[in-house]
């Protein structure tokens, strides 16, 4: 396949308005593709690279050659032209990789160079997120999507998915299991404003305390247990007071989900910060871990199993101080006064969850409801700009969006320069210039950049507003924090943002 079908399927793909018509030019262009090339078009498709970072810095990307007058890169030269680009290293890697996409882009057309370019600098935005691209291998393949996107949980990534998925079908796609070892994407929560939205008053449910932490997967074998965040690194090598804990455990095998907080002396919690730079290194505050979930126990898989089922076995496996602390109730009174004492505490708030619920890896629905004491969102920087008077020189009002899934783009909400502290401001000058798009001036007074940097959010509402293209703004947000834990596939929809908004924009 020309690596020219690719870039116009993309092309497409972003001026397409409707889900459905995105859908159906991802599967055309997929069903065109060999064995050996549909998992190098779904990657490039997903607006990602099979080899992640083959560090290109986006001064090289502003440099490109005169383009080639007719198409006749294949995506396997491509592939293997970023193999050899990222596989350099020492003295002169930095201009041979120079040389080496240069000689790329020179056999590239206008429109190729275009496609590699927005590829490498991470600027796609086409609106071929994990979701559409899954309906899209399922209408390829003609099998159905839910096989699809649960062999992609299991197996981590879609690429290798889709292969399957193209080659061998549903039997194909029902092959994939959880291995220990191999992380799966993490269940997540939804978001509720109040107690009263997630628990009717009836049904019991489970109240836990929602840490502000960094999520963990461990696996646990004989001889072996491994580490993974919420993204699927490995953090194995950086927490061995956690893995010796965790080997201390009576089981043989466990895939167990949990929480990684540093605690002060009295309990309480760290700043999320002082967490986060934790987990980076081996060197900081002591960590430690609290589980809620076992997704695997001594050979038997239970991710299908109900809440209830699963909480039990890691309850007859787990010493109760590693345990996340939890209330079984049905009553809204007793779980508000739950509520109260977490926060009190300085934890983030509760996570309600369906005690009937199996553990939907990688998907976030209404078995987990997530509610805080206030108003917050994991958004997205747009762009930034300059500050003046005791901010001059500093990147200080952040623009704000919102992820849209049909459109696979970002919907503005506003703007804020509240919340942040000088060594946020230093350490965000830094990063967005990192992320700054190519072409965009450090002089220019507000500086676009690559939409990948989450940041959280507070805030007292929702109100209209016709200077944004969504029609509605943020009152009085403010920065809570950064999520370096989170991708921008990850950020706030803007449906979440309208149904926080309800009748304000009736």
């Amino acid at each position: 396949m020309l690596l020219a079908e690719i870039a116009q399927t993309s092309e497409a793909v972003a001026a397409a308005a409707a889900r459905r018509t995105k859908i159906d030019l991802l599967a055309r262009c997929l069903r065109e593709a060999g064995p050996a090339e549909v998992a190098i078009a779904v990657s490039y498709l997903s607006g990602e690279l099979p080899q992640r970072q083959i560090g290109v810095g986006y001064a090289a990307l502003q440099d490109a050659p005169p383009p080639a007058a007719e198409p006749s890169l294949t995506l396997a030269e491509v592939d293997a032209a970023f193999s050899r680009i990222g596989g350099l290293a020492g003295k002169g890697s930095v201009a041979a990789r120079r040389d080496l996409l240069r000689d790329l882009l020179g056999r590239a057309t206008g429109p190729e160079q275009a496609f590699l370019i927005g590829l490498l600098a991470g600027e796609l935005r086409q609106g071929a997120l994990d979701g559409v691209m899954a309906d899209a291998v399922a209408a390829a393949a003609e099998v159905p999507a839910a096989e699809v996107r649960r062999a992609a949980m299991l197996r981590g990534a879609l690429a290798p998915v889709a292969v399957t998925a193209l080659t061998s079908g549903v039997e194909g796609l029902r092959e994939y299991r959880l291995e220990v070892g191999r992380p799966v994407k993490p269940m997540l929560a939804a978001s509720a404003a109040s107690l009263e939205e997630a628990i009717d008053g009836t049904t019991p449910v489970t109240v836990e305390w929602k840490l502000d932490g960094i999520r963990v997967q461990a696996h646990v074998s004989p001889g072996d247990l491994r580490l993974f965040t919420r993204t699927l690194d490995d953090i194995t090598d950086r927490l061995p007071e956690i893995v010796t804990v965790l080997r201390g455990l009576p089981v043989r095998s466990a895939v167990f989900d949990g929480e990684l907080i540093a605690l002060r002396e009295d309990g309480s919690p760290q700043p999320f910060q002082v967490t986060s730079a934790r987990t980076a290194s081996r060197e900081g505050a002591p960590i430690s871990v609290f589980l809620f979930d076992v997704l695997h126990l001594d050979g038997t898989d239970l991710l299908d199993r109900p809440e209830a089922e699963r909480w039990a076995a890691l309850a007859g496996a787990v010493p109760a101080d590693l345990l996340i602390p939890r209330l079984e109730t049905a009553a809204l009174p007793e779980a508000t006064a739950f509520f109260e004492a977490a926060v009190a505490r300085g934890h983030e708030g509760v996570v309600v969850k369906s005690l009937d619920a199996p553990y939907a890896a990688g998907r976030r629905g209404a078995g987990w409801i997530k509610v805080k004491p206030r108003h917050t969102l994991d958004l997205v920087v747009l762009a930034a700009e300059w500050g003046h008077g005791r901010r001059k020189g500093w990147l200080s009002n952040l623009h704000l969006g919102a992820r849209d899934p049909e459109t696979g783009g970002w919907v503005m909400l506003g703007k804020t320069f509240k919340g942040l502290t000088d060594e946020m401001l230093r350490w965000q000058t830094e990063r967005l210039l990192e992320l700054a798009l190519p072409g965009e001036s450090a002089e220019s007074w507000t500086v676009r950049v690559r939409p990948e940097l989450v940041v959280e959010v507070a805030f007292d509402g929702v109100q209209r507003s016709s200077r944004y293209p969504g029609g509605m703004a943020l009152r009085f947000a403010r920065v809570v924090r950064y999520r370096p834990d989170k991708s921008a596939d990850e950020a706030d929809t803007v449906e979440t943002v309208r149904a926080i908004a309800g009748p304000v924009l009736d």
